[in-house]
């Protein structure tokens, strides 16, 4: 069964038209890379998904479900994180405080289940252990995107969604975090990157969607589509 399927997805800003008629499915367990140009509609196709703006036409179901009209931090419970563009940790609180929030905004969580879910993530980033105590904006900026990765992640997601996760970082990092999303893929996460760096991220992709005007005009696995690499560069201009 698919985890998300859109059907005829349209999004409107401003009224002006943003998406045309996106259709998308993501399999469970699967690393799907959607790239494409600035204001190619990556973003407002992740804002759509995680509700943060009102789809125009369309449909969105996750795990069966529609989605219209649920709040965010509902979807969030239920499985569904947004990791945004910009990271968006809290700078004056510690390493530490920015993980147990995102453990803090699932009800009921016991304390030895959040102190494993903050062991697992030291375990992955092991530089996060060493800040623990740190503020988080005295990171530097891969760490801080280990830390946004790692705080979606203490809510135990199915379904991870990451904006552009490479912005302004050095290619080592890039591609240490990369390989971190592909682990999650196989370890049974579903996990739907946007990103510019193209090539790079479809060497970790399962899948991959192009996108150009607000429209997906191209989807392959991840591996056929670097094989014709004239034509992803005709795509993202």
């Amino acid at each position: 069964m698919s985890q998300l399927e859109i059907r005829g997805l349209g999004v409107a800003i401003g009224g002006n038209p943003i998406l045309h008629g996106i259709d998308l499915t993501l399999e469970r367990g699967t690393l799907s890379a959607i790239v494409g140009a600035n204001g190619a509609g990556k973003t407002t196709l992740l804002r759509a998904i995680s509700q943060l703006l009102a789809p125009s036409g369309g449909e969105i179901r996750f795990d069966g479900r529609v989605l219209a009209g649920t709040p965010p931090h509902l979807l969030a419970r239920q499985g569904l994180v947004h990791v945004p563009q910009g990271r968006q940790i809290i700078a004056a609180l510690t390493v530490e405080q920015n993980l147990l929030i995102g453990a803090g905004s699932l009800p009921g969580l016991s304390g030895a289940d959040r102190e494993a879910r903050l062991q697992a993530e030291f375990e992955r980033f092991p530089v996060l252990r060493e800040r623990r105590a740190l503020s988080a904006g005295s990171l530097s900026g891969g760490e801080q995107q280990m830390l946004a990765i790692s705080r979606a992640l203490m809510m135990k997601p199915s379904l991870l969604m990451l904006d552009e996760p490479s912005l302004g970082l050095a290619p080592q990092v890039v591609s240490r975090i990369l390989a971190t999303l592909r682990e999650l893929a196989v370890g049974g996460m579903t996990v739907l990157l946007v990103e510019q760096v193209a090539f790079l991220a479809l060497k970790y992709a399962d899948a991959g969607h192009v996108m150009q005007n607000g429209r997906i005009v191209l989807s392959a696995p991840g591996a056929e589509l670097l094989k014709d690499k004239a034509l992803i560069e005709g795509y993202l201009g």
